[in-house]
């Protein structure tokens, strides 16, 4: 059974802004071509602009479940596929042993005996063949593909593809209900044309300021519009600084909650300085900030009277 899938863009982002997740049309377009086609999604991006949200709002908004893929230097297919239960399997050998079914060159015992180790209710599911064996349509999320080796692009081939995994010592188990798909990656590494040749493609890029503006609003409701629309305007100009890691919308609105934490109700240097390693996390960074970067971009503010 499938997911109810959104009929127009605009239910796109209609669904997504019932989550709290502000999508311009442009990946609201690229989001509803993906659904409609059934193809994957490739998300591609700076750390910290939405990818990894996007995923977690279409599953609550189509009502299913999300099956994520972290992925990691050195993931294999035990750790993202599937793996045999050794354990249980050692057991079954032993207990056919005490019983006296493996003796001397009985093939039809024997052969009996090997089809049980090897049968379905000995393998272990992880993510991947979770997603082709739930009931319903889930949202895969293969998340920070460029950090997995290069070998584990060419096995998603055939998830992708065909959806369906081949188990050498069982067979194939194809998708019941193909599950939506996205894939996010930092860019990190370049992924296998092969592999993106497969999907729909998107750069999310970091919003401009109304929609990181509306995103504040939304994400740190304790902010005054006075701080939020600060906040929003500083971080937007400290990414054309050439820091080694700009703050994504994830770091803004984790400043602007530290900010009202902080019962602050507007920006001042002494406060952004003391609170720069919520938004940065690189110490050559914030020494920059320190150095001169945070007057600057404060005098910036005020000549565009945004700051009292």
């Amino acid at each position: 059974m499938s997911a109810a899938l959104p009929a127009s863009v605009d239910a796109v982002v209609e669904l997504l802004a019932a989550q709290q997740y502000v999508c311009d049309r442009r990946l609201a377009t690229t989001l509803f071509l993906a659904l409609r086609l059934g193809r994957p999604l490739f998300l591609e991006g700076e750390p910290g602009v939405g990818k990894t949200e996007l995923a977690k709002a279409l599953a609550a908004a189509l009502d299913t479940a999300l099956v994520r893929v972290q992925c990691y230097e050195g993931l294999d297919v035990a750790q993202a596929a599937y793996e045999w239960n050794v354990a249980r399997q050692m057991l079954e050998i032993r207990l056919a042993e005490a019983q006296g079914h493996v003796r001397g060159a009985d093939a039809v015992d024997h052969d009996a005996m090997v089809a049980s180790l090897y049968s379905r209710a000995m393998l272990i599911e992880r993510p991947l063949l979770q997603a082709l064996t739930q009931p319903r349509s889930p949202v895969l999320l293969i998340d920070e593909l460029d950090r997995a080796d290069e070998p584990f692009d060419a096995f998603l081939l055939e998830v992708l593809a065909e959806n369906q995994i081949t188990i050498p010592e069982l067979g194939t188990i194809r998708a019941a209900a193909p599950p939506v798909v996205l894939i996010t990656s930092n860019r990190t590494r370049e992924i296998h044309d092969a592999l993106k040749r497969r999907c729909l493609y998107h750069w999310v890029d970091y919003p401009d300021v109304d929609r990181e503006l509306g995103i504040v609003r939304l994400k740190a409701p304790g902010a005054s519009e006075r701080l939020s629309r600060q906040v929003v305007e500083f971080v937007q100009r400290m990414r054309t600084l050439d820091l080694f890691k700009s703050p994504g919308v994830a770091e803004t609105i984790d400043w602007t909650n530290a900010l009202v934490a902080l019962n602050a109700i507007r920006l001042d240097p002494a406060t952004v300085q003391d609170t720069l390693g919520v938004l940065l996390k690189y110490q050559d960074d914030i020494v920059r900030m320190q150095s001169g970067d945070t007057a600057k971009l404060l005098d910036d503010l005020r000549a565009r009277a945004l700051l009292d």
